[in-house]
Parts: structure tokens; sequence; C-alpha cells
């Protein structure tokens, strides 16, 4: 039995940790919750009947010794965080972003041992999304040429009320980092490695410290060139990903999450068909099966740390006004530090 706690127990712990964890109640339990509002944390563990409750992490580390954490804590906390559960021989899954900087990134792989971290990229784990990237790797669809990656959501003025969020120093970025970076790993995972992204952003409605929109176009090893736009200022919402191949267009339109359904399929040869095997939806509960499953075998999960390159890159391009490509930032490059480079007052 896998000892679990978690930390921070606002809506993504409650949403979407505790269902995927009850999913896995044959080989995983909750023994405890943390979070700095004691209140908040003794109503989350009595309405999912969590045995203890902590205010500090590292106390909870030392008196628990959980098997996996799960860290559901606003995104300046993560590194820290997972290097303590690291240290402490706990796993890590942790919640996008998992960190503010590749530095960052590389610090928590730095601190692995035999306790490994991942993060949480739900949408590869959907049954539409396995079989595509099956399906363009045995070469059924042709060759991909074009694709389309699109988040466009809607926050408003008071959805920034929250202190972390806008800030360079606490939320990392704006959209591109922390809402469009689940469509862009879908698309990577897709596509497979990129090589090449031009990018401009902008702050155009909000009144925060970090871009609201950005639009990209990303070259892969492949040849394929996509689009790409990150927005928290689009009322009509949703998340679209389009892939042009030489034999079909596959489409996927949804907001937080997909099934089968929400998948489109256009072909020029009656010879091929859309027919997944399965109708597994995106979803936390199907990525933490996966990841038991490589906890059990000592598999290490991945972090995510090709599509954070992508963010940091296409950061890079809209402030620099230069093309970035693949391996270029390195620990001598200021975008490794921080997505705004050195320059926290571009937006403003």
């Amino acid at each position: 039995m896998i000892r679990t706690a978690i930390v921070g127990t606002g809506g993504i712990a409650r949403i979407c940790h505790v269902p995927a964890l009850r999913a896995q109640a044959h080989r995983a339990r909750i023994v405890a919750a943390v979070d700095v509002d004691a209140a908040r944390a003794e109503a989350f563990a009595a309405e999912h009947g969590i045995p203890a409750v902590y205010t500090d992490l590292h106390t909870m580390l030392e008196e628990r010794r959980p098997d996996l954490v799960h860290l559901c804590t606003p995104p300046f906390l993560h590194a820290d965080q997972a290097v303590a559960c690291l240290e402490s021989q706990a796993w890590v899954w942790c919640e996008k972003p998992v960190a503010l900087s590749l530095a960052e990134l590389d610090r928590i792989r730095g601190a692995e041992g035999p306790a490994l971290a991942g993060g949480v990229f739900q949408h590869r784990y959907g049954s539409g999304a396995r079989y595509l990237r099956d399906r363009i790797t045995a070469g059924t669809l042709g060759r991909p040429l074009v694709a389309q990656c699109v988040t466009a959501w809607y926050r408003d003025e008071a959805y920034y009320d929250v202190p972390w969020r806008g800030t360079w120093g606490s939320e990392g970025g704006g959209p591109t980092l922390g809402h469009g970076i689940h469509q862009m790993d879908l698309m990577l995972a897709v596509l497979g490695e990129w090589a090449e992204v031009r990018a401009m952003a902008g702050r155009l409605a909000r009144d925060v410290q970090t871009e609201d929109v950005s639009a990209a176009l990303v070259r892969f090893d492949n040849g394929a060139i996509a689009t790409v736009v990150n927005s928290v200022l689009s009322p009509r919402e949703e998340s679209y990903l389009r892939f042009d191949l030489t034999d079909a267009t596959v489409e996927l339109r949804h907001l937080y999450g997909y099934s089968n359904a929400d998948w489109r399929f256009t072909t020029t040869s009656s010879g091929l068909k859309w027919e997944p095997p399965d109708d597994l939806p995106s979803s936390h509960t199907a990525q933490l099966a996966a990841f038991l499953d490589g906890y059990d075998a000592g598999i290490r999960p991945d972090l995510g740390r090709n599509t954070m390159e992508l963010v940091t890159a296409l950061y890079k391009a809209a402030i620099t006004g230069l093309p970035v490509r693949r391996g270029e930032i390195d620990a001598a490059d200021p975008f490794y530090g921080s997505l705004h480079g050195g320059r926290p007052e571009v937006f403003r």
C-alpha cells in the first residue's frame, strides 16, 4: 500500500487528486493532508476521511514518512517543497507548472535519488491522444505537416485578486506557463521534438506583471509547423488542437478535459478510420494510474522538461524578438533562471 500525502487542500486537490487516489484505493491510501490554513486542512480531512492534518510540510514528512506526496500548492512553492519531499525519500507528483524556470526544474531533478518526481500532464493520457500518437508513429495517417494549438480561456480581474497570481515571482508567468502548458504538452506528445520557436506576447487587458496573451510559430524536427495561441482574454473559452497530416486531419475541441466524443477525424482515404479501442477521458485519474505503475516498477516519471523548454523559448523569443532553437537556453542564459530573462517590466 502506497502511503500518500496531499499538500495544498484547495480546489485542484479536492476536484482532481482525491478522486484519482480513490480510484487507486487498492494500492494507495491518503495518510495526511497539509495546508497553511489549518481550518481548511481540517475541513478537507474531515470531508475525505484523512487521518492526520498538518500546517507544516517538514513536520508531516518527519512524522508520517509518506511514500508519495501530491503537491497541489501555488507554483512558487513547488521547487522547495519537491526537494524537501525527495530528500525525505518521498516520491513527488506535482501540479503544473512544476517549476517557475528551467533552473528550478533542474534543481528538482538533481535532488532525486531513490525517490523520483513527476509532473501532472493529464492530457497525454486520454485514449484519443494515445491512439493518435500510435497512429502517427506507425505512419498510417501520413506525415505531420501543420498543427494548431489554442488555449483560449477567460480570466477576469477578480481572478487575479489571489495574491500569487499574475506575478513573475509567485506564478512565474502568464497564460503561456500557467494555462497553455497543457495543450502545448499534448502537442509535443503527438508531434515529438520541437526545433525552433518565434513568438510575440503582450499585456493587453489585465492588470498583471506578466503577459495575458501570447502567440508563436513552432517548427518541429519532423518539419511540421505549428501555430500556438495562449490567452486569458477569450470570452468563448476553448482548448483546440488540430493536426493536419498528408492523409488526414485530426481535431480536438474541449475545455479542461476530453473524451473520445471530442475528437473529429477527416481523411482523404476511405481506408482510414478513427476507431480508438477504448474511451478513457483525459484526467488526473488516468495519469495517476500510469504514475503508480511507474512507482511500482521504479521508472522515472516525466517532469515535463521538454515542454518547459518550449515555454521558456517562447518567452525568450517574444521578449527578444529573435528565434530560439531547442537546446540554446543553458545555465548561462538569463532566461534559464526566470521566464522574463531579467526584464520583469517588459510587459508593463
